[in-house]
């Protein structure tokens, strides 16, 4: 794991000085939110040890964030604020941002995690770890969560720090629909890639105890 979070310590040091020079006490709280969650992806994976890929690809959400927060786009780039950060950059004018992107792919590897978390219980209980339909709904819900906590300290930013990039009402709701979209394909992807029948020649195991989740 040291690889990772050696690239992930490296950019939280650079971004937190880039915040520093650039005055943004705004991102100072995002920076802090995010080594906590260091620590919580730190913690969850020594308990269940996640896979590899999706370390890499959460820590490249933390660099999208930074990047997202901190850098502004060049001259005639369009933007929806005045700020002219990299969250503000129209991908598609006035249809899809780079917020957008950064939270359905963002909530969508935080979704692919929680399956991970669950798919670990299940094992430890010796039950049925099939992506079922009712396992997929509670991990995509479970993600989605996830994505209205970061929206709660969105808000808890706004109020800490009066003058901030956060956005209003309509951005709150895009952001909840982007997450959404993450957690839709991620759960969706789990179901085809992993609800293919076994190569092994045998059939999965099945766990007959009254606790089993049913296909």
């Amino acid at each position: 794991m040291w690889p990772v979070a050696t690239f992930t310590l490296a950019y939280v040091t650079v971004a937190l000085v880039f915040a520093l020079i650039r005055g943004s006490p705004e991102f100072l709280v995002y920076i802090a939110v995010l080594i906590v969650m260091m620590g919580v992806v730190w913690a969850v994976h020594r308990r269940i040890q996640l896979h590899m890929a999706s370390l890499w690809a959460l820590s490249l959400w933390g660099l999208a964030h930074m990047v997202g927060g901190l850098l502004v786009v060049p001259t005639g780039w369009p933007t929806s604020e005045p700020s002219r950060v990299f969250y503000t950059w129209w991908l598609i004018p006035e249809r899809l941002k780079y917020d957008h992107v950064v939270h359905a792919y963002g909530f969508g590897i935080t979704t692919w995690v929680c399956w991970q978390g669950i798919r670990a219980a299940l094992k430890r209980r010796d039950q049925s770890t099939d992506p079922t339909t009712g396992l997929l709904v509670l991990t995509a819900a479970a993600g989605m969560g996830f994505g209205a906590l970061n929206e709660v300290i969105e808000f808890v930013a706004t109020l800490l720090v009066p003058e901030t990039g956060v956005g209003g009402y309509v951005n709150t709701g895009w952001d909840l629909v982007a997450n959404l979209v993450g957690a839709t394909v991620a759960v969706t992807l789990i179901r085809i890639i992993e609800g293919r029948p076994s190569t092994s020649g045998g059939k999965k195991r099945r766990v007959t105890s009254p606790g089993r989740i049913a296909k």
